[in-house]
């Protein structure tokens, strides 16, 4: 007889969820107060001269059947979340938190119900979208010397399919107010800037510095093929960055960030399917 699997007590019921939630918060809130790293929350106008990165993300995006709904609420939410980031100043040895400057996503801070991707389910909840905030903030860090120190994924599968994507698919961000944050921290001795602001289609984003990097980064996607195995269609791929100086063109470092086997969740039948294993 097959052992039934046993509930975690955040599974029992949507009180014991709220509980578990509640818990979560608070020890992040005790772990931010001892936290001895200097968080960034100064802001200036004036922007830095150096543009070191910009990229924009479209921000009503074909994705399934979701509720179009969903997709203009999420634009609301990123109107609102945005100029609590935008402009802050990340100087040298501070971090960045997402989630301590854009705090918590309320009805009465004017959020509505977008979508949302817990445990690999698609839901909904106040303030659903700020991922997109963050992966869009992500994708530009990636470009810079940086450190990420948080930052969690929608490990293990392919929820949607592609429909104009421009960054590669496994650099996505997964958040939750505020136990899973976003987090990076400075330790170079430049200044950074980071600005955000919306337009109606697209949310946009730059990473400016004081001075010029003598570096450049390049995210570069290999070995991409969908493969059939016992439980399904899956995607596979890999992700690497690479550093190369300026001045000579040189490659400085290769670094693989992350290798990707996600569960393909949606029709199967047009994907060109290069490897089985069943």
């Amino acid at each position: 007889m097959m052992e039934r699997k046993r509930k975690l007590f955040c599974e029992i019921s949507p009180f014991t969820y709220k509980l578990s939630l509640l818990k979560c918060r608070v020890i992040r809130h005790v772990f931010n107060l001892t936290c001895l790293k200097k968080f960034a929350t100064t802001k200036s106008n004036e922007r830095l001269p150096v543009l070191v990165y910009r990229h924009k993300s479209l921000i009503r995006r074909k994705l399934g059947n979701v509720d179009v709904q969903l997709q203009n609420n999420k634009a609301a939410n990123l109107n609102i979340a945005a100029p609590k980031v935008s402009n802050v100043m990340i100087r040298p040895g501070e971090c960045f938190s997402f989630w301590k400057l854009v705090g918590s996503c309320t009805v009465k801070k004017g959020y509505k119900e977008g979508l949302t991707i817990s445990n690999g389910q698609l839901g909904k909840d106040i303030g659903g979208g700020m991922c997109q905030f963050t992966n869009l903030i992500h994708w530009m860090v990636l470009h810079t010397p940086m450190q990420i120190v948080e930052h969690h994924h929608h490990d293990g599968l392919d929820l949607f399919p592609d429909y104009g994507r421009q960054i590669p698919f496994g650099v996505g961000t997964s958040i939750m107010y505020n136990y899973l944050d976003y987090r990076f921290i400075n330790p170079t001795e430049y200044v950074f800037q980071l600005i955000v602001y919306t337009t109606s289609e697209y949310l946009c984003g730059e990473l400016r510095a004081d001075r010029e990097l003598p570096y450049k980064y390049h995210i570069k996607l290999t070995d991409e093929f969908f493969s059939e195995e016992a439980d399904g269609i899956f995607r596979n791929n890999c992700i690497y960055r690479e550093c190369y100086d300026k001045k000579t063109g040189g490659l400085i470092t290769k670094e693989l960030l992350k290798r990707n086997h996600a569960k393909v969740m949606y029709d199967t039948s047009k994907l060109s399917v290069t490897e089985r294993t069943v």
